[in-house]
C-alpha cells in the first residue's frame, strides 16, 4: 500500500499575501469546487454555500452527484462547458498534481487548495502555466476575513450572537 505524500509547509514562493488574496477574490466570479459534497455539514458544502451567497457562481465537481446546491454537478473539470476562474480543491494532497493539470487544461486562472493541502511541485507547475496559486487556505475564510464576514468566533454562522435576545411579553 502506497502512503500519500507527507504534507509540507507552503514554499515561500507560493505564500499568498493579503493584496494577492484580495485581488483574486475581487476579480474571480466562477469557482469550480472539486469534491463538493451534498452533505450540508461537510466543509466543502458550507464554503460553497457561503461563496454562492456572496455572488460567486459555484460549479460542483463530483462524479457521485448530478446536482449540488441547485447547480448541475460535473464528474471532472474537463466536463464543465463554460470557463472557470478558480479551481477550489477539496481533495487530498495526492490528487493535487492531476487536478493542477486539469486546471491548466481548462484555462483556469487560479488553483486554490484548502486548509492542510500543500503540494509545492503542483504549485510550481501551475505558476509556470500562468495560474495564481493559493495553498493551505479556505476561500470562505479568506473572503470573510478580507471583506468583513467574520465575527468574534471567526465565522459568521448567524447562530451565535453577542446581542441580547429581544424578550416579548404578552
Amino acid at each position: 500500500m502506497e502512503l500519500p505524500p507527507i504534507m509540507s509547509a507552503v514554499d515561500p514562493e507560493f505564500q499568498s499575501d493579503i493584496a494577492t488574496l484580495r485581488r483574486i477574490l475581487s476579480e474571480v466570479h466562477v469557482v469550480a469546487v472539486v469534491g463538493l459534497s451534498r452533505n450540508w455539514h461537510r466543509p466543502s458544502n458550507f464554503a460553497a454555500k457561503y461563496l454562492q451567497d456572496h455572488g460567486y457562481r459555484v460549479i460542483p465537481v463530483n462524479p457521485g452527484y448530478d446536482e449540488v446546491l441547485g447547480e448541475q454537478c460535473y464528474p471532472t473539470l474537463g466536463d464543465i462547458p463554460e470557463s472557470v476562474d478558480v479551481v477550489d480543491c477539496f481533495r487530498g494532497v495526492a490528487e493535487i498534481p492531476s487536478l493542477t493539470e486539469q486546471a491548466i487544461a481548462i484555462g483556469a486562472k487560479v488553483l486554490w487548495t484548502q486548509l492542510g493541502i500543500v503540494h509545492n511541485e503542483a504549485a510550481r507547475l501551475a505558476c509556470d502555466a500562468g495560474l495564481d496559486v493559493v495553498m493551505d487556505r479556505c476561500m470562505k475564510i479568506e473572503h470573510a476575513r478580507l471583506f468583513g464576514g467574520l465575527n468574534f468566533v471567526g465565522v459568521n454562522t448567524k447562530v451565535i450572537s453577542a446581542k441580547r435576545p429581544k424578550i416579548i411579553v404578552n
